[in-house]
Formats: structure tokens, sequence, C-alpha cells
């Protein structure tokens, strides 16, 4: 006899369909519309406009080299043909980190605050983080249809975890001394985490947001197996039709956006390092 757990899956995602399938269609509604204004808004503005804002952003948060590569990363990407595909894949990125941090950078202060919550959440965050990525496509694509929306709500699971557990690991570092301190100036639960918790724990928590950005992109060729567009679609095109050239092209401008994204996301956690020491 066989234990059909596979089975007892489809049951219970079909209950959730059943009863919260309004919650779902109205979740793939807000992230849809909220997605497509943010992508109308970076491609109705001239490309070398937005070149010149990532290459200022890059200055400003890390460094000349870090800004003198963007400008020729963005412009090779932009001579490619694939400047489009590129803001698709940028968009989907950061609508996905969004969520990923308003849900996970919560979750790990409750689980930094509650022991029982953390004995309880660490369990799912493994098992999230040893899923194969692929088979986060089969209950997004069941909860929200194809296309962008299931690509970036797969995006979100896989990416949340270090969200989670760096924001719990920054908080737990704090030093029990400096919570005394503030505990003796008579400041509240909210005064402590605000002034002097999450101050001294943004190094870690910038660490979980490169990584969240990190690993979003690593699922931008996966995602496109189930509508999601931008450059994971121009690689999946390229596998399909035998096409090594369009494939590598689109390849290298995913490379070239996780390295902007890296190295700007790496200034910021080393001058919150700076001004947390």
């Amino acid at each position: 006899m066989y234990i059909r757990i596979g089975a007892i899956v489809e049951k219970f995602i079909d209950l959730l369909l059943l009863y919260f399938g309004g919650f779902f269609e109205m979740v793939s509604q807000v992230v849809g519309n909220f997605m497509a204004q943010t992508e109308e808004i970076f491609l109705a503005l001239p490309p070398l406009i937005i070149i010149l804002l990532f290459v200022g952003i890059a200055w400003f948060l890390a460094d000349k080299k870090v800004a003198t590569f963007t400008l020729v990363g963005l412009l090779l990407i932009f001579s490619m043909g694939l400047w489009v595909p590129t803001i698709q894949t940028f968009v989907l990125v950061f609508v996905a980190t969004v969520i990923s941090l308003l849900l996970g950078i919560p979750m790990g202060i409750l689980m930094s605050n509650n022991d029982f919550l953390d004995k309880l959440l660490t369990p799912v965050l493994d098992f999230m983080q040893t899923m194969p990525p692929f088979v986060y496509l089969i209950p997004a694509v069941m909860f929200f249809g194809i296309g962008n929306v299931p690509g970036i709500m797969a995006t979100v699971i896989f990416s949340m975890p270090p969200a989670i557990r760096l924001t719990k690991l920054g908080l737990s570092q704090v030093p029990s001394e400096l919570e005394e301190v503030g505990h003796s100036f008579g400041s509240n639960p909210w005064q402590m985490l605000l002034k002097i918790k999450l101050p001294l724990a943004l190094p870690a928590i910038m660490t979980g947001i490169n990584q969240s950005i990190m690993l979003s992109l690593s699922m931008v060729v996966i995602a496109s197996m189930i509508g999601a567009s931008g450059l994971g679609a121009q690689v999946l095109n390229g596998i399909q039709r035998m096409e090594i050239g369009v494939g590598f092209e689109a390849g290298l401008a995913v490379v070239i956006l996780a390295i902007i994204l890296d190295r700007v996301t790496s200034g910021i956690s080393q001058s919150s390092d700076r001004v947390s020491s």
C-alpha cells in the first residue's frame, strides 16, 4: 500500500480554491495592476533617462566603478535590442522583492520576539529553501493562472526566506546591554524596535534584501515557463528554437542586471554597517 501525499495536497489546494478563490483573484488583480502600471511608467520614459537615473543611483549608493559598469552594461543591453525585456524583468524582480520584504521583515521581527513562532516557522523556512523552485510553479498556476502574476508569486515564495531569517538574526544579535539602556530610559516596545533594534540590525536586514533580489533574478527564467515576460522568456525562446545567440544575449542581460543590483544593494549594506558601528 502506497501513501499518496500528492493526492492529499491536491485536495487541500482544491479546498483553498473553493473557499478562497475570490481572495486569490483579488490578489491577482492587485499585483497584476501594480506590475502593469509600474512597467508602463518605466517604458514611457526615454531609455537614456532611465539609464542616467540608474547610473546616478549606483554612484550615490555605491561608487564610481559600479556607476561606470551600470552605464556600460545598460548601454550594451539597449544596443542588443533587449531594453523592453530588461525593464519587464526589473519590474518583476522589483514587485516580487517588495512583496517579499513586506511579508518577510515583519515575520522576522515576530520570530525574534516569539520563541514558539520561531520553532514553528523554522522548519517551514527550511522546507521553502530546499524545495526545488520548479515545484512552486504548480500551485502558482493553480491559484493565479498563467502570466506574470503566478511568476511573481512563485518568486516571492522562493525569495522570502532570506529576508525572514536575516531579519531575525540581526535583531537577535542586538546586545542586551543596549536593550537595558532603552528600558532604563522608559522606551516602550515600539520605540525599542524602531530606535535601537532595527538600526543595529540594518546590515543583516540589507544582506537579506540582497539575497532576496538575487534569488528573485534566479527565478526569472523558471517563471517564464508559466508565462512571465521579460528576459526569461527570451532565454526560453532561445532554448525552444535552438537559437543559441538569442539565449546567450538574454542570459548576458540577466547577468548584467544581477551584478548592478547586487553591487548597489551591497553598497547600501556597507553604508548601513558603517553607520551602525
